[in-house]
C-alpha cells in the first residue's frame, strides 16, 4: 500500500512547500489537481502541455523528492446543460489526459457529471427516486441522450493513451454508487472505473 495526498488541499501553499511537507510525512505520492472544481494551483497545464522543458523542471520536483503522482484530478461537470460550463469541463479533462499520457501517469480522476431534466435546463437535476413516473422518464434521458454517449467518446479518447479515468462515486452526479458506476462502463469502456473514497458511500447510508 501506498499512502498519499490530493495536493488540492494545499491550495494555499506553492508546490515547493507541499513536496517538502509530503515528504517530512512520509508519504509516498501525491495526486494532482489540474482544474475544474480542485482548480490548478500546483500545476501550470496549459504551460506544461506546450513545453517539454517545462515539464521536465515540473516532473523533476517530485523525482527528486522520490514521491510518485498517483493520479491526476480534474472534477468537474462535462454533462452540465449550462453548455459553456460544461465545454470547460470538458476541455480540462482532454488537456488533463493528454498531461497524463506525457508524464506516463495512467490515471485520471473525474466526476462523472449530471445533465439537466431537458436541452432546455439551466441546472443540474439529480434524480434520485423512480415514482412519480416523470423522474425515470429524465433519467432514461440523462443516460441514454448524455451520459453514454459523453462518456463513450471520452473512453475512446482516453484509451487511445493509455488512460484510465476513475470516477469519484458522488452524490449529485450519474455515477453515485456501485450500481451507477457499473452501469457507465458497461454502457461506455473497461479503462473507466472507480476512485474508492469510502466517505461519500458513508454519507448515503451505505
Amino acid at each position: 500500500m501506498k499512502l498519499g495526498v490530493l495536493t488540492a488541499l494545499f491550495a494555499d501553499r506553492p508546490l515547493d512547500k507541499v513536496i517538502a511537507y509530503a515528504k517530512q510525512l512520509g508519504l509516498d505520492c501525491l495526486e494532482i489537481g489540474t482544474g475544474n472544481y480542485p482548480g490548478n494551483p500546483h500545476c501550470p497545464i496549459d504551460e506544461l502541455l506546450a513545453s517539454a522543458s517545462a515539464l521536465n523542471t515540473w516532473k523533476r520536483k517530485f523525482d527528486d523528492a522520490g514521491l510518485a503522482i498517483s493520479a491526476l484530478s480534474c472534477h468537474g461537470n462535462a454533462l452540465h446543460p449550462d453548455s459553456a460550463f460544461a465545454k470547460a469541463s470538458g476541455d480540462t479533462l482532454k488537456k488533463t489526459i493528454r498531461l497524463a499520457e506525457k508524464l506516463g501517469v495512467n490515471t485520471v480522476i473525474d466526476f462523472s457529471g449530471c445533465p439537466g431534466d431537458s436541452d432546455k435546463a439551466r441546472y443540474p437535476n439529480w434524480v434520485t427516486c423512480p415514482w412519480p413516473p416523470d423522474f425515470l422518464s429524465i433519467l432514461e434521458w440523462q443516460w441514454e441522450k448524455k451520459a453514454i454517449p459523453f462518456w463513450s467518446k471520452m473512453a475512446a479518447f482516453a484509451k487511445d493513451r493509455g488512460i484510465n479515468i476513475a470516477f469519484e462515486m458522488h452524490p449529485g452526479f450519474i455515477v453515485y454508487n456501485p450500481e451507477t458506476m457499473l452501469r457507465l462502463r458497461n454502457a461506455c469502456g473497461n479503462n473507466l472505473g472507480a476512485n474508492f473514497d469510502p466517505s461519500h458511500l458513508f454519507w448515503q447510508g451505505m
